[in-house]
């Protein structure tokens, strides 16, 4: 396996693009499920995601080519030849799970396998079942599979969600476009995610109104047509780039970056005393002092903290003068990162779902292993400001959802390398 060394140094500068949106662009592709005509997306990742969901796709009938250096994917799923999504593929990857809605609108049959994915907690599908069932499909559970079906098609309804899943409003979300009246969705997921996914189904045909609020309504139609739609800049690889300055000192732009995408982490990041404002081009980010202050967070859904930059708060955290308590409302198991970097140096304390990091004056390089995508990153993030030289090991999580990161942190002047494993 392939580790990465990285070497503490001196600040970092320049300029640095941020990549389209993985998680968003997985739950687009899914969405070609829903017509015979092409559908296009552009900016998208390099990602081995994305590679994943294109292989399943591809199992279900559906064409996938990538043009222009792999930035833009034509996805065309004239037939489908396949309503099964098999284990082999699925338990790579939990977004897979989302082919659900769009098969059983489009088919009137799914069979998709219980989904994989990070080790970060147990993130039940209950609510994607309980979505489907509300729109008339009838649920059931074998081997390990989802068999839904509702063979004269899915039905309108009131789809009233105890707890806000982005998953779960995401595949309720696709499967109502397809179905014979109207659907209310309620305690919706408000994330940037949700509401480009919305923006797509919109372009291609479908009547959504309410998206990026808690109730999202859609009324059904016949059939859905083709159409080309940019994936939106990714909001968590820009506030992972944002730490490294924050962290290292220097200045960076962020190519791309909006405030409105990651306003939550960016108050946190002002309170911490790191100065963001607006470019031409996108974000520019500096520390305003020589020091960071603690500052506490609690993660929630979107408008709040995103617990998809958790880890990488964390490792600024660890330098901070004064002592922070990260509190994950979202995941449990989503402080595996905080042993290794208690490796490094760190003085971290985690009970439950609440950690409280005393600032040390300097992190120290160490060998550590990465456990998930997240804590993959905020390793290298701490590497970057440590003292010596710090080795991630098992980085393969990183690249499902960071691109070329070593390429881009080197070009802003960070001492980093991948090593090839043997």
């Amino acid at each position: 396996m392939d580790s990465i060394v990285v070497s503490g140094g001196g600040p970092l500068q320049g300029k640095v693009q941020i990549s389209g949106a993985k998680n968003t662009c997985l739950k687009l592709m899914s969405a070609a499920l829903l017509t015979e005509e092409p559908l296009t997306l552009t900016n998208v990742p390099r990602l081995s995601d994305i590679k994943t969901l294109s292989s399943l796709l591809e199992s279900h009938g559906c064409e996938v080519v990538l043009l222009q250096d792999g930035r833009v994917m034509a996805l065309s799923a004239r037939k489908i030849t396949n309503r099964k999504a098999d284990y082999e593929i699925v338990r790579k990857l939990r977004a897979s799970f989302n082919v659900l809605g769009p098969l059983l609108a489009r088919e009137g049959e799914a069979i998709v396998s219980l989904p994989g994915g990070c080790a970060i907690g147990a993130r039940k599908v209950d609510l994607h079942m309980h979505a489907m069932e509300k729109l008339g499909a009838k649920i059931e559970l074998e081997g390990g599979y989802v068999h839904a079906t509702a063979p004269n098609g899915l039905t309108g309804g009131v789809i009233d969600f105890p707890f806000v899943s982005v998953g779960a409003t995401e595949n309720a979300l696709t499967a109502a476009t397809l179905a014979k009246g109207t659907t209310v969705i309620t305690n919706a997921a408000r994330e940037p995610d949700t509401v480009d996914l919305a923006k797509c189904l919109v372009a291609m045909g479908a009547k959504i109104s309410g998206a990026g609020t808690s109730q999202i309504t859609i009324e059904g139609v016949d059939r859905l047509h083709g159409a080309t739609h940019e994936v939106i800049v990714d909001r968590i690889e820009l506030g992972t780039f944002m730490i490294a300055p924050a962290l290292c000192g220097g200045e960076i732009e962020l190519l791309g970056g909006r405030l409105d995408l990651i306003g939550a982490f960016v108050e946190k990041l002002d309170a911490a005393g790191v100065d963001v404002w607006e470019t031409s081009g996108g974000l520019s980010v500096r520390r305003r002092a020589d020091y960071i202050s603690a500052v506490d967070v609690t993660t929630a859904p979107f408008p709040g903290y995103p617990t998809d930059l958790q880890a990488q708060f964390m490792a600024l955290m660890c330098t901070a003068n004064g002592k922070s308590v990260l509190e994950e409302t979202i995941f449990e198991n989503r402080f595996m990162h905080a042993p290794e970097l208690v490796r490094m140096g760190a003085n971290i304390e985690v009970e439950g779902g609440v950690a409280r990091v005393t600032g040390v004056d300097r992190l120290k390089g160490a060998p550590v292993m990465a456990t998930d995508l997240r804590a993959s990153v905020s390793l290298i993030l701490a590497g970057l400001a440590a003292e010596g030289e710090t080795m991630v090991n098992r980085v393969y999580h990183l690249d499902r959802g960071y691109e070329q990161i070593e390429e881009k942190l080197g070009n802003l002047g960070a001492k980093i390398e991948r090593v090839s494993g043997k």
